[in-house]
């Protein structure tokens, strides 16, 4: 049995939910052949990597879905080994530099040359070039940056980079340069409660719309973090009531208790 989150995340640019606009245009830009490197950016629940799934499936079809994990050793300079964890399909690869710490660079030099240099495995695809996803490159080290820069210029005509992060103010200006930059906001408000009554209507729920705007609000505009919150409010109690407590997680508790703790008047008795 899958989450919400995952049951219910759209495929298709078509079927997106909210940034109808933004869906078009990617939409022609995939469709005009020559695709460049993008940088996609945005507040943690957006919908960034949902729309990079679906430029993905409106590239190569639905073979993109067809995923497996991957475990690679790498082999640094310094005979470091680093064991790094991948998710791909015939036709892209997504990895997460970070995961390495300083050895980034290394990581993300070995991987774009594995795959810019090998063939592809469907060859009744139409695109002649794989996609690597990279995410949090908001994170990567400044030498890992410099080396995905070099690296993105060099295996231009057989790979293509999306790469994903939260703000590019971490990002290098060549790197920026060299993408089309492709912001997407945060959901309004009124955008995660439409998305929760759909979900609810499929799930067969009545959302009493007071509740669907609460958790709108609680979420912070993250629609991952308000569909996870209304499936826990599901499990929790159900006829749904407007005024129904919505659980937080342990972590918003525990961070909670200890700065009131901490802010809280020190008396002997204590």
């Amino acid at each position: 049995m899958s989450l919400w989150v995952d049951k219910y995340r759209p495929s298709s640019l078509a079927r997106l939910d909210y940034h109808k606009e933004q869906a078009a245009q990617l939409r022609n830009l995939v469709q005009c052949g020559d695709f460049p490197h993008l940088l996609v950016y945005g507040p943690s629940g957006a919908g960034k990597k949902t729309r990079i799934m679906c430029i993905l499936r409106e590239l190569y079809g639905i073979g993109v879905e067809k995923l497996r994990i991957e475990h690679q050793t790498i082999t640094t300079p310094s005979k470091k080994k680093i064991e790094i964890s991948t998710i791909a399909s015939n036709y892209h690869l997504e990895v997460n530099p970070s995961d390495a710490g300083n050895s980034d660079r290394v990581v993300i030099q070995e991987m774009l040359k594995t795959v810019a240099q090998s063939q592809q495995l469907e060859t009744s695809s139409q695109r002649d070039f794989k996609v690597v996803l990279l995410t949090e490159v908001d994170k990567l080290t400044k030498d890992a940056q410099h080396a995905l820069r070099r690296t993105m210029e060099k295996y231009m005509s057989t790979c293509r980079l999306i790469l994903c992060c939260n703000s590019t103010s971490k990002v290098i200006p060549p790197i920026r340069s060299r993408c089309l930059a492709v912001r997407v906001p945060a959901p309004s408000i009124e955008d995660i409660c439409s998305v929760l009554s759909t979900v609810c209507r499929k799930e067969g729920l009545a959302l009493p719309s007071t509740l669907a705007r609460r958790l709108a609000e609680k979420s912070c505009r993250n629609l991952r973090k308000a569909l996870l919150m209304c499936e826990a409010c599901r499990v929790q109690q159900y006829p749904f009531t407007e005024d129904q407590e919505i659980p937080e997680t342990d972590w918003e508790v525990y961070l909670r208790e200890t700065a009131n703790a901490i802010v809280s008047q020190q008396t002997p008795q204590r």
